[in-house]
């Protein structure tokens, strides 16, 4: 049975209650073309919800929205979630910042092929919209680099017989710091002195993570840009990296200059950003 959320499928003699001003502010932002929309694909260990904070510089939760514009109650969507339901049609938005528009993909290893056809029907519907605002502009997929095995037979498939058409997509290896230590532990195991290991950890990390892209460079549709992100529940940590990633593997300046705009604590990437287009219009 497919997942329904509320105010799904109404029949035409459906009474259907007013929208409250909260759902009515959100109709009105949806009508207007300033909305930037990510698809974040990854388990539920991949740190996605801490990037998303991050980006939007807030602590606070997200409000979710059904395809029909109307507010979901977090707390009816908890029992379908521990059941293994999800609906990637849900748009996750910050008040903090609702110029950025997230869709949530629980990652492949779940839902199996049931979440990979869902990921590939959900991109290509939406590249089929007339509203740029309603189009994915960017994927980002997300792996914990925390897990003992953190590049699955999922990804591969994901990256050799999906394909996004236009979407450009983004790795972002999560977790990282957690790589340092698994180096350490085994370059003693070749015979390294704990003090050797600690000095040539990062080498052998940054020789480990470039194997990595190596790989997925093989693959028929591979990501457009890759990111690595560590400590990311610190405060003073931000997720600027992703953001110039994001902007550089779009091929739309109005895109562009959308997300920018949405980074308004970050100065110095405004300056970045706007220093390029001043570049690119000579």
């Amino acid at each position: 049975m497919p997942n329904r959320q509320p105010g799904d499928n109404l029949r035409p003699d459906t009474p259907v209650r007013a929208l409250t001003e909260e759902e009515d502010r959100y109709a009105r932002l949806k009508e207007k073309a300033e909305r930037f929309r990510i698809l974040v694909i990854g388990g539920a260990n991949a740190g996605k919800t801490t990037i998303l904070k991050k980006i939007c510089d807030t602590t606070g939760e997200p409000e979710i929205y059904n395809r029909m514009g109307r507010r979901i109650d977090a707390s009816t969507l908890e029992p379908t979630i521990m059941r293994g339901e999800h609906n990637i049609t849900n748009e996750m938005v910050f008040r903090s910042n609702p110029t950025l528009v997230f869709h949530d993909s629980r990652g492949f290893e779940a839902g199996g092929a049931d979440e990979f056809r869902k990921v590939k029907d959900f991109v290509a519907k939406c590249a089929k919209e007339q509203y740029l605002s309603k189009q994915v502009h960017v994927i980002w997929y997300c792996i914990a680099m925390d897990d003992d095995r953190p590049i699955t037979y999922a990804e591969k498939q994901f990256f050799s017989v999906a394909g996004t058409g236009k979407v450009p997509v983004i790795v972002v290896f999560t977790k990282c710091e957690a790589l340092e230590i698994k180096a350490i532990g085994e370059l003693e195991d070749a015979g390294q002195s704990f003090e050797e290991a600690e000095e040539n950890a990062s080498k052998y990390v940054e020789e480990h993570l470039k194997n990595i892209q190596r790989m997925f460079e093989t693959m028929t549709y591979p990501p457009k840009g890759y990111v690595f992100l560590q400590e990311m529940e610190k405060p003073e940590k931000d997720c600027e990296v992703l953001v110039k990633c994001t902007a550089d593997v779009l091929d739309s300046n109005i895109l562009q200059g959308l997300l920018i705009s949405t980074q308004q604590n970050s100065l110095e990437l405004a300056i970045e950003y706007s220093l390029r287009q001043s570049v690119c219009l000579r």
